[in-house]
């Protein structure tokens, strides 16, 4: 099942995605009631050219890892960690499919980072890894936008990661997915530049969402990304980044000059 967020004038609602139709839900599926075998459908269809799509879920948070691909790790010429390297972006940086990435002023490089995100469905506090499945909603695609100048120059990553438009989310949230073994690549202007398996995470999602778990609360509707493969590389104005998930789809953002 394909969830998504879309905006039909001036009202904002939920809905599913099925055969290049359109189905609003009654509610959010992050209500303690929602069930994904019954989604509450209202009468309500709409086809793709009459909405806008949204980020398909507003999250409080955003829990980020790096370093979390082999490979990645090799690009950068890291050890691999002992545990989960975590970090967060703000929910102000959040965007939807086809809406800019907008470039700060004054700064040096920007990079896409293609990346799977798990997207939580309901309370998560201290979560054991076998019942992690419990508290996932879905799938979605992630870009972690990324300024490099100000990651190398601060200790910590918060400056890099969280200007405005630096976390689209979407197209929508897949429900019918297993992580274990999904293509991921990202495509700059059209050309491959990233491509790697999800095998080839070093924390598996059920590990990485349990130790966040064991220090914050996750709420409805926060998003994990699980860390990018590598490739990752500069972007720049007029540039289009795809992320694109085997058994997801494709996330599509343009990008604009600062604004």
């Amino acid at each position: 099942m394909r969830i998504i967020r879309f905006a039909t004038g001036r009202t904002t609602r939920y809905g599913i995605f099925e055969d290049n139709i359109i189905r609003a839900l009654r509610g959010s599926p992050f209500a303690p009631t929602f069930n994904l075998k019954k989604p509450p459908l209202d009468s309500a269809t709409y086809s793709p050219d009459e909405v806008k799509l949204l980020a398909p879920c507003a999250p409080s948070k955003l829990v980020c890892l790096g370093l979390n691909y082999h490979k990645h790790a090799e690009e950068f010429n890291q050890q691999i960690p002992s545990v989960p390297l975590i970090f967060l972006k703000p929910s102000t940086s959040v965007i939807g499919p086809d809406e800019e990435i907008v470039l700060p002023y004054l700064t040096a490089r920007i990079d896409y980072e293609g990346e799977l995100g798990a997207v939580i469905g309901k309370r998560a506090k201290n979560v054991p890894q076998e019942k992690v499945r419990d508290y996932i909603l879905g799938y979605t695609c992630v870009n972690d936008v990324t300024e490099r100048h100000a990651q190398k120059e601060d200790v910590q990553w918060t400056r890099s990661k969280s200007f405005d438009t630096f976390a689209p989310i979407g197209p929508w949230i897949e429900t019918d997915v297993e992580p274990d073994d999904l293509e991921i690549q990202t495509r700059l202007n059209g050309e491959l530049r990233q491509s790697a398996r999800t095998s080839d995470l070093i924390f598996s999602v059920p590990k990485v969402v349990s130790f966040i778990s064991s220090i914050m609360t996750l709420l409805p509707g926060d998003v994990i990304p699980t860390g990018t493969p590598s490739g990752i590389g500069r972007i720049k104005p007029d540039d289009v980044v795809e992320v694109c998930i085997e058994k997801i789809g494709t996330l599509r953002n343009p990008v604009s000059g600062p604004k």
